[in-house]
């Protein structure tokens, strides 16, 4: 005759079957609500890949993978199935998905209820010579009070990773190519559209022109720094090359823009490229040429956690433009759809 365990009575031997101990079964009702759990839960449903999404939450797999089995412990079911090449949600994995991003944003709305929000908004604007300083600062013009204090990361992936940590609570940059699935718990919408020139110094073979075309950059292509962690300009750039038939190379990483100059002093048949407003010193010898038929246009947009609550954010998203349909420019397909 076999004795019932207690604290399994009624379950199948099947679902025990599923457990290594039967006293993980527990009863729903006592289950200890697990933020953290929840979390780790949420970003693996999304990236199916537990390596990327440890990095995500900026834990190392072993952790991650502990917050998971504690919350699959606690449930007394499975949330993923695991093999040594993929990872899949279960069937109560996916009954479990919708009703854990509903907890998670409503316990984040509760606590940004309670919150007095403390000192300025961290904002990413990338790096001091791009155009998201500049319509950052108009923003703050145009809301008088709102305070906020750049970052500069120099690449979006690095940019979102401290907005989904909470470290910064907007950033802008471009959100295609970024290296990953775009995180689901961020919200974006575009702000601007820039064109694009070519930068030359004296001396090279186009110093003297008022206006390139890109089917003139075919004979020496573009040269480039190596942008590292910046792949959403990697990604444009190799579109744009590509559609027009340009070569790309990329050169060492420039440390600072004078370092950009020194590299730029070995090219005399290649173009750098960069945005008509880019902010550079005086002194620099650096032309900048329009580029034309057409003319390279990099559309920026504004990143935030899709539920913050915080008025300051608020106020901050009113304030950014709304960029319209450019006329006559060209964007990777996937860049203007965003403008639809």
């Amino acid at each position: 005759m076999t004795t019932a365990n207690p604290q399994v009575t009624g379950v199948s031997n099947n679902f025990l079957g599923r457990f290594d101990n039967p006293r993980l079964i527990v009863d729903p009702v006592r289950v200890e609500p697990d933020l953290s759990g929840m979390r780790a839960f949420v970003v693996a449903a999304e990236e199916l890949h537990f390596g990327r999404a440890a990095a995500r939450l900026f834990l190392t797999q072993q952790a991650f993978s502990k917050r998971i089995r504690r919350l699959e412990d606690a449930l007394g079911v499975a949330l993923f199935e695991r093999t040594t090449r993929r990872v899949e949600l279960t069937d109560a994995g996916h009954r479990f998905l919708g009703p854990a991003k509903d907890a998670l944003a409503a316990y984040d709305t509760a606590v940004a209820a309670v919150r007095e929000p403390l000192g300025p908004l961290r904002v990413d604007v990338n790096a001091e010579r791009f155009s998201p300083l500049r319509i950052l600062r108009a923003a703050v013009r145009a809301e008088p009070g709102l305070s906020v204090e750049p970052s500069m990361r120099q690449g979006f992936p690095m940019a979102l990773a401290g907005v989904e940590g909470r470290e910064l609570d907007a950033a802008f940059g471009r959100v295609h190519d970024i290296g990953r699935r775009w995180p689901a718990e961020l919200a974006h919408r575009p702000v601007h559209a820039e064109q694009l020139h070519a930068f030359v110094l004296g001396g090279h073979r186009f110093a003297e022109r008022d206006a390139l075309r890109l089917a003139d950059l075919r004979d020496g292509g573009i040269a480039m720094p190596d942008p590292a962690g910046a792949h959403e300009w990697r990604g444009y750039l190799t579109r744009l090359c590509a559609e027009f038939g340009v070569p790309l190379r990329w050169t060492d990483p420039a440390i600072g823009v004078r370092h950009y100059e020194d590299q730029m002093r070995a090219e005399t048949h290649a173009v750098a490229i960069g945005e008509a407003g880019m902010d550079l010193p005086h002194d620099l010898r650096m032309r900048r040429i329009p580029l034309v038929d057409p003319t390279p246009l990099l559309l920026w947009s504004v990143a935030w956690r899709r539920h913050d609550r915080d008025p300051r954010l608020a106020r901050l998203l009113r304030a950014l433009p709304h960029p319209a349909v450019p006329s006559g420019g060209w964007l990777p397909d996937i860049d203007r759809a965003l403008l639809g």
